[in-house]
């Protein structure tokens, strides 16, 4: 029974820090004011962040080796790097990359 509650008190200790974390610097951000040259550097993290995510589901990693090309994920991602150029809109790019991935995974070649 005490495990018990200590598995709960770190669980809420946790969402509480995790929580204050996101929120302080909103708080902070609000009752400053951040130079230009700042603001100009944190619009870069959106497309960094996404860049990332999309770059590590592209290949596979081989410890001691080269990675190897995902190519289920990379045949998904070209028809949604595609709308992306066309359309900007990131809904239209999502259900692209949806209905590409669905196409693949349903044609057997990811």
């Amino acid at each position: 029974m005490a495990l018990t509650g200590y598995v709960f008190w770190t669980i809420i200790g946790c969402g509480v820090v995790t929580w204050l974390s996101r929120v302080i610097p909103f708080v902070l951000v609000k009752q400053f004011e951040l130079p230009r040259w700042l603001v100009e550097f944190l619009s870069f993290v959106p497309v960094a962040i996404m860049t990332a995510l999309v770059v590590e589901n592209l290949f596979v990693a081989h410890p001691g080796h080269l990675p190897t090309l995902n190519l289920g994920n990379t045949l998904a991602t070209l028809p949604a790097l595609v709308t992306a150029i066309i359309t900007k809109s990131l809904l239209a790019i999502v259900v692209v990359g949806i209905a590409a991935m669905a196409l693949v995974r349903a044609l057997g070649w990811g």
